[in-house]
């Protein structure tokens, strides 16, 4: 959010951004993805319109960081910026960031607390909670000089709001009336596994990472779709047992197959095989507090491990008993941030509350586990910017399946977010451009 993001949809005709969605959309095999998706601008174009600012919904904020009637905190849909406010107990706005006059930033600061209405610094228009103008300066002129013509009306010149949707105090817009409620668009089993930790429940905000990552966004998605990476590259998963591919585990998937959750349950040393094939496996660390692999059993299954992702950019972790949402924000072809929120709930003891920020060093920027994430995706992304563009990724681990599976040795998640991916960027919009 920091406003360095380029703006290639604006050097592309419509013309241009449907062609390139056409060429991002071809192919009816999701096993294969040709490297111009993550190297071409006029494809990430299409990708801003059809997907973030298309039939999806898109996350904008937990309840929990706007706890009061007034509150507000600035976020990411795509490219474009808005602000997540708290209208009253209950109520949510999502409104744009951008002054209906002359476009400027309304709010500067990350987050803060309007009372009664936004008024935009340049030149003091003014909007309620809900984004309606409620006063514009010398509307009438100065000692009959000026002003704004006779036919103006404030109601023209509202900020166009979101469609809002919340599930147990997440929060989340849509720019697509067509997008469908948000309980039919998660589906029963996805609701399910988000339920499973947002369950109603009050949350405490534990604290944020943000960090800048040289790689396109869909990497970001796919890597938090990829057991089989994670079974190989994250020495401190495989060594300590927190993940690994010989666990009892799933992945399941929904039904268009661009939302999925991959869950395991941690094992005990002597169930491990195959650690002679896993180039990461260390057997002679240790750890100085090993009271950082003891997690508590909170949630009634056996699962230590579930990572859900909601297309198009959202991914919740339960990894032992850190708990945080990621929030994948595209920042040109090449780049994106990413978001990470931690929280608890707001009946957590004090010992329960410093397990989960003595686990929290697991996660972010510098995590035990993900610091090796970042570092993955952008030689990836190097890699593939150095290839031809007809080049394809090879999604076939476990066949061509893109269904759910008992077991993590798969790469049907990846292929299922491809699937969906190319079903919008074929959508025909043509009069949404």
């Amino acid at each position: 959010m920091d406003g360095t993001a380029a703006h290639p949809g604006k050097n592309f005709s419509k013309d241009d951004i449907a062609r390139a969605a056409a060429l991002a959309a071809s192919g009816d095999d999701a096993s294969r993805v040709a490297f111009r998706v993550y190297q071409d601008p006029a494809i990430y174009a299409a990708e801003l319109e059809r997907v973030f600012y298309g039939p999806t919904w898109n996350y904008v904020g937990l309840a929990a960081e706007v706890p009061n009637v007034g509150d507000w905190r600035r976020n990411m849909i795509g490219e474009r910026e808005v602000l997540l406010v708290r209208k009253s107990e209950t109520e949510f706005s999502v409104l744009p960031n951008v002054c209906a006059h002359r476009g400027a930033q309304i709010c500067q600061a990350l987050k803060g607390n309007t009372e009664k209405a936004f008024m935009c610094p340049y030149h003091q228009w003014t909007y309620d909670h809900d984004g309606k103008l409620i006063g514009v300066p010398f509307r009438r002129g100065v000692k009959g000089n000026g002003g704004m013509p006779a036919d103006f009306e404030l109601s023209d010149y509202n900020l166009p709001a979101l469609r809002v949707a919340e599930i147990n105090g997440v929060i989340f817009a849509s720019y697509d009336a067509a997008t469908p409620p948000l309980d039919d668009y998660l589906g029963g089993d996805m609701k399910h596994y988000f339920t499973r930790v947002f369950d109603g429940r009050k949350l405490r905000i534990v604290g944020h990472h943000r960090q800048m990552i040289d790689c396109n966004w869909k990497l970001q998605m796919e890597n938090l779709k990829d057991p089989y990476h994670a079974g190989l590259l994250h020495l401190f998963l495989v060594t300590f047992g927190l993940f690994r591919l010989d666990q009892k585990s799933a992945t399941v998937l929904d039904d268009t197959g661009g939302h999925s959750a991959l869950t395991a349950r941690r094992s005990s040393p002597d169930e491990h095989v195959g650690n002679d094939e896993i180039a990461s496996y260390t057997p002679d660390y240790a750890l100085e507090d090993p009271t950082l692999l003891e997690p508590v059993m909170e949630f009634d299954d056996e699962m230590t491990l579930a990572i859900q992702t909601v297309f198009p950019s959202i991914i919740v972790q339960a990894q032992s008993n850190t708990l945080a949402t990621r929030h994948v924000i595209p920042k040109g072809v090449g780049r994106h941030e990413l978001i990470w929120t931690f929280f608890g709930y707001e009946d957590d003891d004090a010992d329960r509350h410093e397990l989960r920020l003595r686990q929290a060093n697991l996660m972010g920027p510098a995590g035990y586990v993900t610091l090796d994430d970042a570092e993955a995706l952008e030689i990836s992304q190097r890699g593939v910017d150095s290839a031809p563009p007809d080049n394809e990724a090879v999604l076939v681990l476990d066949g061509d399946n893109i269904g759910s599976t008992d077991h993590l040795v798969t790469e049907a998640p990846i292929r299922g977010f491809h699937k969906q991916y190319r079903d919008l960027m074929g959508r025909e919009i043509a009069n949404a451009l």
